[in-house]
């Protein structure tokens, strides 16, 4: 009889704290529903080069170890030169003016052409690209962001880089493990800013369960990033790490000057 009341005993007892941990489960599954309610963003569409990766880096390292095997001094005016014209293209590009293909042979045929070099355009564009393949830099704070967001935020790229670059410099990141899918214009069909390329980004097939207004657009263009954004009715977030004056009529929801002020947003909507 002694023995049965302590089996009953010993019953009761792990009933008890199976139920407490059931109750503990419960309650922090109701606080994350709690919470997901409250956040105003759940996804968030990173730009690529320059908010995440360091362009910048990547394109200096890649032209001066290509005009240094042709035989050209990368002096600052040259490379300068070069950058002035290849975001010159670029932008051209997202207003639809030029293709890409015609772009990656364009900008060195201009810049030959302006320095007066006895240079194959081609050869030159060609032995660019591949060594920027090679070149993954990240922007300050890039690596520590991504992670602390992570599990918390469904996070994205969108880029309008060329697909075997961007696949190459993004899969040598660091930050590769934590970014769901990355969305590049070559293969979508379409450059930022333009509707179709958002509308594309927004489908059911390609990120289940996307809400528009629970999605944050971050990246440093105005032209690109910004203006693709707010044309779609996305939330945008312009990172403005120099500190340029805002221009013209393209309006972002937020702005700041370094990714580590990113979490000030997403947190201060945690809390709303």
């Amino acid at each position: 009889m002694h023995k049965q009341v302590e089996k009953t005993s010993d019953v009761v007892y792990n009933i008890f704290w199976m139920s407490v941990a059931l109750t503990k489960v419960a309650d922090q599954h109701k606080r994350k529903r709690e919470v997901s309610k409250l956040m105003k963003y759940k996804y968030l569409l990173f730009d690529a080069d320059d908010t995440l990766l360091d362009f910048k880096r990547s394109e200096h390292e890649a032209l001066t170890e290509a005009l240094i095997k042709y035989g050209i001094d990368p002096t600052d005016e040259v490379t300068d030169t070069y950058s002035e014209i290849n975001d010159g293209l670029w932008r051209l590009l997202e207003r639809g003016g030029i293709g890409k293909n015609e772009l990656r042979i364009r900008r060195f045929e201009l810049f030959a052409k302006r320095f007066g070099l006895n240079v194959d355009p081609s050869a030159l564009a060609a032995e660019y690209t591949d060594r920027l393949a090679e070149k993954s830099f990240l922007v300050d704070n890039a690596e520590e962001l991504c992670r602390s967001l992570y599990g918390k935020y469904r996070m994205f790229i969108i880029t309008n880089g060329i697909k075997n670059i961007q696949e190459s410099r993004l899969g040598a990141s660091p930050i590769k493990e934590y970014i769901e899918k990355s969305f590049i214009s070559e293969e979508v069909g379409y450059e930022k800013p333009s509707k179709k390329y958002f509308d594309f980004v927004e489908q059911a097939k390609h990120i289940d369960g996307f809400e528009a207004v629970k999605t944050l657009v971050v990246g440093d263009s105005l032209t690109s990033d910004i203006a693709g954004g707010v044309a779609t009715g996305i939330d945008t977030c312009w990172f403005n790490p120099r500190h340029k004056k805002l221009t013209g009529s393209v309006l972002p929801t937020y702005e700041i000057h370094s990714l580590g002020e990113l979490y000030g947003i997403l947190d201060e909507k945690e809390k709303a």
